[in-house]
């Protein structure tokens, strides 16, 4: 491990930073964020020295990264190089906190999708699909719209994880369709939990899942991508002339709609898995 003094690189007093701080110790998908930060301080600022950290040269570098990313994406990078700044400080490298009151900008953002659907919309969506005697990905829709479950989740759900005489469902283990690792745990111990499906969707998948291997994810059968997911979503929108939205969007559906049909806010966070109601409200 290097000892730095204020005459080196910042960037490579990021990199060790990184290596002794966060490796290990956050998830993998965190952990690609804190390396491309990495990667864009040796894009933007490759002969910037920890001395020369000031405020006025920290926030030409947060503008300079600002020009060609949107607002909330350059405070995920503020807040990323935040905290090893401010260790840089606790070590005596940089006199003052050159962080402090630093602005924040962004380009314009992109037009938003819509965030949901409401009924008649999404029983138009659920017209479109294509629900045969095989698992598809039209499946895999169904089944989020009718659950709210994170797309990781739904990707990891196997036939054990049906109780079909009850009409639960349980939620235990997310698909790491990132990394390629397989089983995951959930996002947070609320994540783990059981709900109740409704009597169709009970009679649909036990038929479906009858000869599928128990302990097998039904979606999965090779790579997967969130985008390709969300194309044949968007195909299905544009179909019945519906507002484009996401699969996490169907998750805001799912819970707009208990919470219009005046289901308590505790129940809805609860269902979907969320650690917070703060989370639902929004």
């Amino acid at each position: 491990m290097n000892i730095f003094n204020r005459d080196d690189l910042f960037y490579k007093y990021y990199k060790q930073w990184i290596a002794v701080y966060k490796e290990g110790a956050i998830r993998n998908v965190t952990m690609k964020k804190y390396i491309l930060t990495q990667a864009w301080l040796v894009k933007l600022a490759p002969h910037l020295k920890i001395a020369e950290l000031s405020r006025i040269s920290y926030q030409k570098l947060l503008n300079d990264y600002a020009e060609t990313h949107e607002r909330q994406t350059t405070m995920d990078f503020h807040h990323q190089l935040k905290g090893a700044i401010l260790d840089a400080v606790d070590e005596g490298l940089i006199e003052r906190d050159p962080t402090r009151k630093a602005i924040v900008k962004g380009k314009k953002p992109r037009e938003k999708k819509a965030k949901y659907l409401n009924q008649f919309e999404l029983h138009q969506l659920l017209s479109d699909l294509n629900l045969g005697q095989e698992i598809n990905w039209d499946w895999f829709i169904l089944l989020v719209a009718k659950t709210g479950m994170r797309f990781s989740e739904a990707l990891a759900v196997t036939p054990n994880d049906f109780d079909f005489s009850k009409q639960t469902l349980s939620i235990n283990k997310t698909w790491d369709y990132k990394g390629g690792t397989g089983f995951m745990p959930t996002k947070n111990q609320s994540s783990v939990r059981k709900i109740q499906i409704d009597w169709q969707l009970i009679i649909q998948f036990s038929t479906l899942v009858k000869n599928f291997p128990k302990d097998q994810p039904l979606f999965i059968s090779g790579d997967v991508y969130n985008a390709t997911v969300n194309d044949i979503l968007s195909r299905h929108c544009k179909n019945v002339g519906i507002p484009i939205i996401s699969m996490h969007g169907l998750r805001h559906t799912h819970a707009s709609l208990l919470l219009f049909a005046g289901v308590s806010i505790a129940s809805v966070a609860q269902r979907l898995g969320q650690s917070s109601i703060t989370t639902s409200q929004k």
